[in-house]
C-alpha cells in the first residue's frame, strides 16, 4: 500500500503494508530514531510523536491511518523555538532524563502548553501519566513545565502572561 504523508515538514511517501506500525516505518523508513520502540503497548511513552497536532503513541498507529496527516517527530520538533523553551524550562528546574522517556517527556510539555499557556500543576500531573518512565520526580517535571511556559510567554509576548 502506498502511504502519502507530510513528514516534519516534508511532503513523503512510502510503501507499507496496512497493519505495519507507523512506529516501524518511522525507525526502519524514515531513520528517525528518537521515538523509541518501547512497551509497544501504549503505556510507556516513549514512542510519541504529534500526530495532527497531538500527542499520540505512534506504536498504536497502523501506517495506513497516517495517509494524508501531518507528523512531527522529535527529530523536527527539536528545529523549533518552542523545543528550546522547553530544553530551558527543564534546565531551569534541573530535570534530567534517562534518555529513553526523553521524546515523549518533551512532547508532552509541548502537547500542555499547546491546549493552556499556563496550566495547573494538577493538569500538569495528570497529562504526564501518559508517560511511564519513573526517572524523573513528578514536581520537577510540574516545575519544568511552568518554567518553560513562563520561557514561552516572555519570547513570545515579551512578558509573563
Amino acid at each position: 500500500m502506498t502511504i502519502e504523508f507530510i513528514l516534519n515538514e516534508q511532503e513523503v511517501i512510502t510503501q507499507a503494508d496496512a497493519n505495519t506500525r507507523l512506529i516501524d516505518i518511522l525507525r526502519e523508513g524514515f531513520h528517525l530514531l528518537e521515538a523509541k520502540a518501547g512497551c509497544l503497548i501504549g503505556i510507556c511513552g516513549a514512542c510519541s510523536i504529534i500526530f495532527n497536532g497531538k500527542i499520540v503513541k505512534s506504536c498504536l498507529i497502523p501506517v495506513f491511518q497516517a495517509q494524508g496527516s501531518k507528523i512531527v517527530t522529535m527529530e523536527g520538533f527539536a528545529k523549533t523555538d518552542g523545543y528550546q523553551d522547553i530544553l530551558k524550562g527543564f534546565e531551569k528546574a534541573g530535570v534530567e532524563t534517562c534518555g529513553y522517556c526523553e521524546t515523549g517527556k518533551i512532547l508532552m510539555v509541548e502537547a500542555i502548553l499547546a491546549k493552556n499557556r499556563q496550566p495547573a500543576r494538577n493538569e500538569i500531573l495528570l497529562e504526564f501519566g501518559g508517560v511511564r518512565c519513573r526517572c524523573t520526580e513528578p514536581e520537577s517535571l510540574v516545575e519544568a513545565v511552568l518554567a518553560a511556559a513562563d520561557i514561552r510567554q516572555r519570547r513570545i509576548y515579551g512578558r509573563t502572561a
